[in-house]
């Protein structure tokens, strides 16, 4: 699997006649690369990321209270059902006293206390978000969405979750106070990599009625990053391309997101009549409609139309999982002519520009209450929309494949696309924009004009 550059060094090389320092130089950077945290770097969301920071609000006799906010600052990568985990290790023998807006999903072993027990003893908590509809007095600002985060560039209001935690046998001060250690986030699964708490200055707050500022007795930050490579071994999902100027369909590649091990149905089944066959499991493993690429989900590119200023462009996201449906879903597309969008139907579009002058990638996402639900594998198991794209004369062509993406993304995670050599070409006696027949009568034309003139 290829990795992406991330980045370029100036640095000193080796002469040329010491090879021995060559090699271990490449072999140093391979490993480098390969075990360092830059594998989380997302070319398309450069600055996305996690960050979970605790502001210290009170201490008490043992302890501190401390609130935790979970901010998504990633663009079109969200968390969904069945939510966020977090887990971290105390540094020292610290408890968990209680809760607001989220649980620890085990108690431990708390047989040392004899009156009032903590909600949890274990050094390695795993914390999870409450559900909706819990009591007001379990409740705080931004919790109790079952763990489900919106992604960043979506919808801001939606991309945090927060909770209450207070904390006894620890440290009752700012230099007494023993940071957690080894924190880990499932956003429900894996792909995430946090680094170590950090303390940072302490956050500001406004009183609602916004005249008197206060602030944080102590605050410590951690930054979490996310990696495909980490989350899964094959693709999530894969892209198939189509053409009015040709009638190859290009399929995704076969085995696009790995074949072995993988339960399939047929769509035509009679298994897909038995109650229960839609119901997630609890290690959410799919169930895939039997198909030759065994993806979850199919993003299809069809160039539809050409016009004389304008072409446009439709797509469609197919799901294949009878056990899966997709709220909050996000589709992201890398192509040379999202900076010339004229209108965009159906989906909500965002244009994404991390590096300021160069405009050639969008987020496209649902219409809230319309299409923002992709559903589970069935007749209903898609949506669609098309793109009308205007012209730019010094860039505009269908020859070599420019008409299609270069990189499809859905739900933050990139999809495997077919093969360079296999994309749709224009037929050897059709020009862009010169069907046979008006080439035909234009060469026609001309021969009766010099016959006429040499007459």
């Amino acid at each position: 699997m290829e990795l992406n550059q991330i980045g370029r060094e100036s640095q000193r090389y080796p002469a040329a006649d010491d090879c021995s320092s060559c090699s271990l130089l490449l072999f140093i950077s391979v490993l480098a690369l390969m075990f360092s945290p830059a594998v989380a770097y997302d070319p398309l969301d450069p600055t996305g990321n996690i960050t979970i920071k605790w502001d210290v609000i009170s201490w008490t006799a043992d302890g501190y209270v401390a609130v935790v906010t979970m901010n998504n600052f990633q663009m079109y990568r969200h968390i969904m059902s069945p939510g966020w985990t977090l887990g971290w290790t105390w540094a020292k023998k610290e408890v968990i006293w209680s809760m607001v807006g989220a649980q620890a999903t085990e108690q431990g072993d708390c047989s040392k206390f004899k009156a009032n027990l903590p909600h949890c003893c274990k050094k390695t908590p795993a914390i999870v978000d409450l559900l909706p509809g819990v009591p007001y007095n379990q409740q705080i600002a931004n919790c109790c969405k079952g763990g489900v985060v919106g992604s960043y560039g979506q919808d801001p209001a939606a991309a945090v979750s927060a909770f209450q935690v207070s904390v006894g046998q620890s440290g009752t001060s700012n230099k007494t106070v023993k940071l957690p250690q080894n924190f880990t986030l499932l956003g429900p699964g894996l792909g995430y990599t946090c680094g170590p708490a950090k303390v940072v200055p302490s956050t500001i707050f406004l009183t609602p009625d916004k005249r008197r500022k206060t602030q944080a007795l102590m605050t410590w930050n951690v930054t979490c990053t996310y990696s495909q490579f980490l989350a899964s071994k094959h693709p999530t999902c894969c892209v198939s391309f189509s053409s009015f100027y040709n009638d190859t369909i290009i399929p995704c590649r076969s085995c696009a997101c790995g074949c072995e091990n993988k339960n399939c149905i047929k769509s035509d089944s009679n298994l897909l009549s038995t109650p229960g066959i839609n119901t997630p499991k609890k290690d959410n493993a799919p169930l895939l409609q039997c198909t030759q690429h065994m993806c979850p989900i199919r993003v299809h590119w069809h160039v539809k139309l050409n016009y004389k200023e304008y072409w446009r462009a439709k797509i469609a996201i197919t799901n294949f999982n009878y056990r899966m449906n997709y709220t909050l879903w996000t589709l992201v597309i890398q192509h040379p002519s999202l900076d010339n969008v004229t209108e965009v139907f159906s989906f909500d579009y965002k244009p994404l520009v991390p590096y300021g002058s160069i405009n050639d990638t969008g987020m496209f996402y649902g219409m809230k209450y319309y299409n923002d639900l992709l559903m589970e594998a069935g007749a209903y198991g898609n949506v669609q929309s098309e793109l009308l794209l205007r012209k730019d004369a010094s860039t505009f062509t269908f020859k070599k494949g420019w008409a299609f993406p270069r990189k499809v993304y859905f739900n933050g995670d990139e999809c495997m696309m077919p093969p360079p050599d296999a994309y749709p070409h224009l037929p050897n006696s059709s020009p862009v924009g010169a069907p046979p027949l008006i080439l035909h009568n234009l060469a026609a034309s001309v021969i009766a004009l010099m016959l006429m003139v040499m007459w």
